[in-house]
């Protein structure tokens, strides 16, 4: 028996576990008359390429201006249980709190899974 690719990222090694159906490498999980029904939210990646998911660890990899502030966010600042934004219309597609900082919206380019 053949099992279909995840529909989330087409990964070819989705595993079952009861009823459910289980991507490894994006998390994704679905019935096994959903394939056709993937979820309309968007992959997101960090800068080398890993998928990210909510409360995930990531880690800066540039010096980031804040915007309207005399503040820099450093190069290796970790940022501990983001939550993604799939609509965002400006490109930041992840939202977090960073110590020190507070809350803020980051671009998925700028950090890399910790």
């Amino acid at each position: 028996m053949s099992l279909p690719a995840c529909p989330k990222c087409n990964s070819e090694y989705t595993y079952q576990d009861a009823d459910l159906l289980i991507c490894p490498e994006c998390s994704h999980e679905w019935k096994e008359g959903e394939q056709g029904q993937a979820d309309e939210q968007t992959i997101i990646k960090d800068a080398v390429g890993n998928f990210l998911v909510d409360g995930d660890t990531v880690t800066v990899i540039k010096d980031l201006k804040i915007k309207g502030s005399s503040s820099v966010v450093k190069v290796g600042t970790k940022v501990k249980n983001i939550r993604l934004v799939a609509d965002s219309s400006d490109g930041h597609d992840i939202d977090c709190k960073i110590d020190g900082i507070g809350q803020m919206k980051l671009k998925s380019e700028f950090v890399k899974k910790a």
